[in-house]
């Protein structure tokens, strides 16, 4: 591409000038056109969901759950406060669901489009169902009356589950399905049974085989609740040798809150564990019922298990292999020699018994025999 500045003739001079600025006003034209005509194009709606418990008057209450004790067959009515907190119109489905522990035991909430067929069963809202749909505007929001009505055969101990707010967007390929939950746990009257389980328990050594003192036991454990309330817990683990001695300090983890009837796997480590052949790995659990409600405070027993696991030291049994293996070498050359040794002087035994056969043999008759004389 030529440049303008050749244009050099003295004619030409003033004109250039003019150009010059007629050439940058187009430019500036050309990169601030699209600019300004292309930004309408790509703005974005911002799309906002918030929810939350309130008091009858729709303020918040500070809640950051349902949480009810009650009798079978009793009702509870409540207050669940939706706003759009985006720019555009939006379309909510207000859903009562069932929760779950996931297979990493984090708390999860049914698919929008999933049926409940527990807790999130007892939820009614204004239409007599437990899903209502309505759209809102930007910053507009909506106090929703429920009730939580328990059949007659609910059983006692913790049913969980929640409300969700849920706004679908996108669309015909991909929808986003954005979502704000809140727990609800309703805890029945009755027999209560808080117990958690470690219903498995798994463990293997890793270490050097030239370093017998900085291995790592690792521990596989799966932690049941078999009973009906909802339960977190504290865990310590450690692991021990010979005679119940400790083999590794007491490490402390903790367990997010399991429902009812869910298990998870927890796979660990015990640090800095010397290979003492035998080695017994343990996990106690110290549930206790998560949350600040001193009135759902239950004692929980503590609840242990074990494993045995056995761990050679390599250099050491390399060592001693050597050791036994030269000790019986020894031996059998000792005995090799002994054997050698008796069969030499049998061997000489014999080779001078022969000689002396022969020697007899190669005698004249008669030779060695006095004569007497008269």
């Amino acid at each position: 591409m030529r440049k303008l500045d050749v244009l050099t003739t003295p004619e030409l001079s003033r004109g250039r000038a003019g150009l010059r600025a007629t050439l940058v006003a187009l430019a500036a034209l050309l990169i601030a056109g699209p600019i300004v005509f292309a930004a309408p194009a790509y703005a974005e709606d911002k799309i906002g969901v918030s929810a939350r418990p309130a008091s009858a008057d729709g303020a918040p209450d500070g809640r950051t759950a349902f949480s009810y004790q009650a009798d079978p067959g009793q009702r509870l009515d409540d207050h669940f406060l939706v706003t759009n907190t985006g720019s555009t119109e939006q379309a909510f489905t207000i859903i009562g669901t069932d929760a779950f522990n996931g297979d990493d035991g984090e708390f999860g909430l049914l698919a929008t489009d999933e049926e409940p067929k527990a807790v999130g069963q007892w939820v009614r809202f204004e239409n007599g169902t437990n899903r209502i749909e309505f759209s809102l505007a930007p910053g507009q929001n909506r106090l929703l009356p429920f009730s939580l009505e328990l059949p007659a055969e609910a059983t006692p101990g913790d049913h969980v589950g929640g409300l969700v707010a849920s706004v679908v967007t996108g669309g015909d390929q991909v929808e986003v399905d954005r979502r704000v939950g809140t727990r609800v746990y309703a805890r029945v009257s009755g027999q209560l049974q808080p117990a958690l389980t470690v219903s498995g328990i798994e463990s293997s050594y890793v270490g050097d085989w030239w370093n017998p003192f900085t291995g790592t036991v690792r521990v596989n454990y799966t932690v049941q609740n078999s009973g009906n309330i909802a339960l977190a817990s504290n865990v310590q683990l450690g692991v021990r040798t010979w005679f119940g001695a400790a083999a590794s300090d007491t490490k402390g983890e903790s367990i997010p809150e399991m429902l009812p009837g869910f298990s998870r796997t927890v796979e660990t480590e015990v640090p800095s564990v010397a290979a003492w052949g035998y080695l017994n790995p343990g996990v106690t659990l110290k549930p206790f019922v998560d949350g600040s409600d001193p009135s759902k405070y239950l004692p929980v027993a503590e609840t242990s298990r074990d494993s045995v696991l056995i761990a050679l030291p390599w250099t050491l049994v390399i060592l001693i292999a050597l050791v036994v293996a030269a000790f019986f070498f020894r031996r059998w050359r000792q005995q090799v020699d002994a054997r050698r040794a008796e069969e030499w002087i049998k061997y000489t035994e014999d080779e001078a018994r022969r000689k002396a056969e022969a020697e007899r043999a190669n005698q004249p008759v008669g030779a060695g025999v006095g004569e007497s004389k008269t």
